[in-house]
């Protein structure tokens, strides 16, 4: 398979949305690990250790190039295949199944991931941008922590940062166990276990985000 075929047929479409899906899986423990440090509500130091050592170190600063590309990549995958799913059936079904075949967010998962964008953008705008901006015209990099509490003092923000991750967990879980089986991980022998791990993955990441904004609103942070 060739790269053209790869970005062109259904298959190569689909192993790209596997391993995309796989990696940025990483990314969301090591971005929840990070941002969990602030938990320790000890002002921020923990955390502005973690993420100064992101934000500074050349290897993770080359892997953001990869991280963007993978996100892009998933997306516009995910998308094109969405869009050929309903070529392929430009008729609705008279009466759909509902749940009895699939359940609702596995059938919505175009709908799930064009959210995620949504709220990634925003995300992107209040936080990476400015730090990236402020570190390439000489000024160092911002205090993230001190930017987190003014941010999620905005209730509209915080509702907003909460509908992304309630869409990131929906999303999960279908696509958690989808990207093991696209890639040939996800055997019978071990398709109980990754579901399980999948869904676990798809409650306690997207809470754990949940409560960064919502504690710093709710002034259980210092």
């Amino acid at each position: 398979m060739n790269w053209k075929h790869a970005f062109t047929s259904s298959i190569g479409k689909k192993l790209v949305m596997g391993f995309t899906g796989l990696f940025l899986i990483s990314f969301l423990v090591v971005h929840c690990y990070v941002n969990a440090l602030i938990f320790f509500n000890d002002g921020g130091v923990k955390f502005t250790e973690a993420a100064h050592f992101m934000g500074t170190n050349p290897v993770i600063r080359i892997m953001e190039i990869g991280l963007t590309v993978g996100i892009f990549a998933h997306i516009i995958q995910g998308l094109l295949l969405t869009f050929e799913n309903r070529a392929k059936r430009p008729v609705g079904y008279a009466k759909t199944p509902g749940n009895k075949s699939s359940k609702w967010y596995s059938r919505s998962m175009g709908l799930l991931g064009t959210l995620i964008l949504l709220f990634f953008v925003l995300h992107w705008y209040h936080f990476w941008i400015p730090n990236r901006a402020s570190q390439f015209m000489g000024n160092g990099e911002i205090d993230a922590y001190a930017k987190m509490k003014l941010v999620f003092s905005q209730a509209w923000v915080v509702i907003v940062y909460i509908l992304g991750c309630v869409s990131l967990s929906f999303h999960l879980m279908h696509g958690f166990w989808s990207a093991f089986q696209t890639v040939g991980l996800s055997t019978r022998k071990y398709k109980s276990i990754i579901n399980g791990m999948g869904m676990a993955f798809a409650i306690i990441v997207p809470l754990i985000f949940i409560l960064m904004p919502l504690s710093f609103y709710l002034g259980w942070l210092a």
